[in-house]
């Protein structure tokens, strides 16, 4: 079960500004990432459950990082039904993500007290995520709906927290367009898992990336 409360994982999120989110069939690149991206400064992550047998990466990945790294939260992303939110949060998950919004998984959710972030593209889905019980919102693909539909969503809901992710990139101009119009915090994934030319992730370019992405959200919100 989740070691860390929805609160505390909340205020990570708006501490840091960033959720690097990835996903490995290699539960040995798996570690390499998440190494990568703590050294970077990241205390929070997200490995997506897109692959085959994805749930037996993720647990043996939470059982290390619960011994070597235990300060780190660790969730779940793309999740699609309630049975396997469940199964994620059996084995860790301190938080569950969702590509759409999804009721069954909010209700497993509530009821551990997990925190849930449902894919969202309207204020309808929004406002009724929030009605669910939802804390943020995930705008989804961003890149596609772009900073100024938070800044038009946070005019007449200003308590609404929203985390755009899909078409965040670690550049000072992408993530100045996101805080300034209100970003609660940003999920990051492609961009920042960068790889070589060999096809390998360059965990050192990753590190370097995860300090920088940091350093410029600090920057903006002061």
């Amino acid at each position: 079960m989740a070691r860390f409360t929805k609160i505390e994982v909340l205020q990570t999120m708006k501490n840091t500004g960033l959720v690097p989110l990835f996903y490995n069939s290699d539960i040995e690149v798996a570690k390499q990432l998440v190494h990568s991206l703590y050294d970077g400064g990241a205390r929070l992550l997200e490995f997506t459950n897109r692959g085959d047998f994805a749930q037996d990466v993720f647990h043996e990945l939470s059982l290390y990082v619960n011994s070597h790294l235990p300060e780190l939260i660790l969730g779940v992303g793309s999740v699609t039904d309630q049975g396997t939110a469940s199964l994620y949060m059996q084995m860790g998950a301190n938080f569950v993500v969702t590509p759409v919004l999804r009721e069954d998984v909010a209700i497993v959710c509530n009821r551990k007290n997990v925190l849930w972030s449902p894919g969202c593209g309207t204020l309808t889905e929004i406002t009724r995520a929030e009605e669910l019980g939802c804390d943020m919102v995930k705008l989804f693909p961003a890149g596609i709906y772009g900073p100024k539909f938070i800044k038009a969503i946070k005019g007449p809901q200003p308590w609404t927290n929203i985390m755009p992710t899909g078409g965040v990139s670690p550049t000072e101009e992408n993530l100045k367009g996101w805080f300034s119009a209100g970003a609660y915090c940003v999920g990051m994934g492609s961009q920042l898992m960068v790889k070589k030319s060999d096809g390998t992730y360059d965990y050192d370019r990753i590190k370097e990336l995860t300090e920088t992405s940091l350093s410029l959200i600090k920057g903006l919100r002061s």
